[in-house]
């Protein structure tokens, strides 16, 4: 059988030894009998599974110990409400959130807070098509904003942010880092709120992480559902409905496996080997174009086009023939685009740039 690289967007790749221990322990965890598909969130065998995976992420990220972690539903999606719903009632009434548009899930964003407050949008890249990041110089921030709103990797656009924004006052910022959390080393204490669907560097979907400031809980407005009340999750442990436990647990593997490998400082250098090994094949001639301004390209997702698009689909058929799945760009944007996400490796994105060199005839 071909060996399959799958440079999927989400859900996406996730590491081998995680996926076998998955394996391994389907119909037995540890001794149990069970799966851990079958356990009570409640017991003891559970606990265990779910406080061993919060104390390895708050190590891998250096969590400050003034942060609550919490794993919640709905995907990243969801956290557009969920967000403006727990922080806005910090606020005297109406309240403003700032944001920064960088691309399609930061527009997402907007729409949705805009349900539940103003929106200010402070800076927009979308006459540049989403190409970069706005220079914070030309930002317009509201002075007592309830939170700047940044997606600080933009899955879609494949822009990164490459600094942490200073912000007026001690408006707290909010980072939407689905697509790239785990990926580099970052500073908790920089930000109030960071969240991030689990599909792409953490385990299945379905489970979303949030990690909150304490002195941000304790605010939600009146409609905002229990379930969703940072407080009310927060001081349940995140049990205070049925979480999503086989997420939970795949992520704990995932956490534990990144430590193996050396933590994020170690995976960060090899994300940047990964990405300049792409980068670099994508920029040897025009066959290929990556549009986004060098300074602000993603290491996690990497949107290309060819110069001729009428050979879209001959590029993808030859791709999936070498076992080089999930290359077609987002339909919003088309193209091409490789997700190299932590569980990629290094192999893999070689195996994409021969094969983007063959095609190319160089």
């Amino acid at each position: 059988m071909t060996q399959i690289f799958n440079f999927s967007a989400g859900p996406a790749v996730l590491p081998k030894e995680v996926l076998q221990q998955a394996a391994d322990e389907m119909l037995d965890w540890h001794g149990s009998g069970m799966s851990v598909m079958e356990m009570s969130h409640r017991g003891p065998e559970f606990i265990s599974i779910y406080q061993q995976a919060v104390h390895d992420l708050r190590e891998l990220l250096n969590v400050p110990d003034n942060y609550r972690i919490l794993f919640l539903q709905g995907g990243g999606l969801a956290q557009n409400a969920v967000i403006p719903m727990n922080m806005v009632g910090r606020n005297a009434q109406p309240a403003t959130i700032d944001f920064v548009h960088t691309g399609s899930w930061s527009g997402k964003s907007i729409k949705e807070a805009a349900r539940y407050a103003n929106v200010n949008v402070a800076a927009s890249a979308e006459a540049g098509q989403f190409t970069s990041v706005p220079h914070q110089e030309s930002w317009k921030l509201t002075r007592d904003a309830s939170y700047l709103h940044i997606c600080t990797n933009e899955t879609i656009d494949g822009v990164e942010f490459n600094f942490v924004p200073t912000v007026q006052g001690d408006t707290p910022i909010v980072a939407d880092m689905s697509s790239h959390i785990l990926s580099r080393v970052i500073d908790v204490s920089k930000y109030g709120v960071i969240f991030a669907g689990a599909q792409k560097n953490i385990g299945p979907a379905g489970l979303t992480l949030a990690i909150v400031r304490e002195d941000l809980i304790g605010h939600a407005l009146p409609i905002c559902p229990s379930a969703f009340d940072w407080k009310l999750v927060a001081d349940a442990d995140s049990m205070y409905n049925t979480p999503p436990t086989y997420g939970i647990y795949i992520a704990g593997l995932v956490f534990a496996h990144l430590k193996r490998q050396g933590g994020v400082a170690e995976i960060e250098k090899r994300n940047i080997a990964k990405a300049e090994l792409l980068y670099a094949a994508l920029d040897a001639d025009d066959f290929y174009q990556n549009r986004v301004a060098q300074d602000c390209r993603s290491r996690m997702n990497v949107p290309f086009y060819l110069r001729d698009e009428s050979l879209n689909e001959q590029f993808l058929a030859g791709a999936k023939a070498r076992g080089l799945l999930q290359l077609k760009g987002h339909k919003s944007v088309g193209g091409m685009r490789a997700s190299i996400y932590n569980a990629m490796s290094i192999d893999g994105v070689q195996s994409l740039v021969d094969y983007l060199n063959e095609f190319a005839g160089r």
